[in-house]
């Protein structure tokens, strides 16, 4: 064999081994949204998320992912839909405690992208621009790259400037793994 053949057979097998531990997907999911802490009890509102993940396996127990994801959030009041719309970028420790069952946790960046809060309150009330949170939740690694993940994000800032009321999300979501 010629060098040429034995350096491409050699950068094949690397990239197989170090493709095993890495993944590269998309998902998509529900989300049951609210604020917590603000006045006059919000009611959930549901809305969608979707984007891709990629991760890193970094053994048989320990794993990180992050995550791109557009988050339709916000609330109900009185039959009134805050609606919140963000980019999010979770980063989770995914600890494997049998198979492809995992926990995970981490902490989340967001950054608004959209929202309606100016024009319900005539201009009084306006949205932060970013919010941060934390997220714990399970995943669960299938066959064939499928996974599937519950999260709950639990939000540390205030989403409305001068006003009470921190994101709270549960995520139900489902991806493809390429890799």
């Amino acid at each position: 064999m010629n060098k040429f053949t034995i350096l491409l057979l050699a950068i094949l097998i690397s990239a197989t081994g170090v493709s095993q531990g890495i993944d590269l997907g998309v998902k998509v999911g529900a989300n049951f949204a609210t604020l917590s802490d603000a006045e006059n009890g919000p009611s959930s509102k549901t809305g969608f998320q979707a984007g891709i993940f990629a991760g890193l396996k970094l053994g048989d127990k320990i794993g990180i992912q992050a995550d791109v994801l557009y988050s339709q959030q916000g609330a109900e009041f009185n039959a009134t839909d805050f609606d919140l719309t963000y980019v999010n970028i979770p980063i989770v420790l995914k600890y494997y405690v049998i198979g492809g069952l995992n926990i995970q946790a981490g902490p989340q960046f967001g950054i608004l992208v959209d929202d309606n809060i100016k024009e319900l309150s005539s201009g009084i009330l306006e949205a932060e621009s970013s919010d941060i949170s934390a997220v714990a939740g399970l995943g669960f690694d299938l066959p064939f790259g499928l996974r599937i993940d519950g999260r709950y994000n639990f939000g540390f800032t205030e989403v409305i400037k001068d006003a009470k009321g921190k994101n709270t999300v549960i995520t139900l979501a489902v991806g493809y793994s390429f890799l």
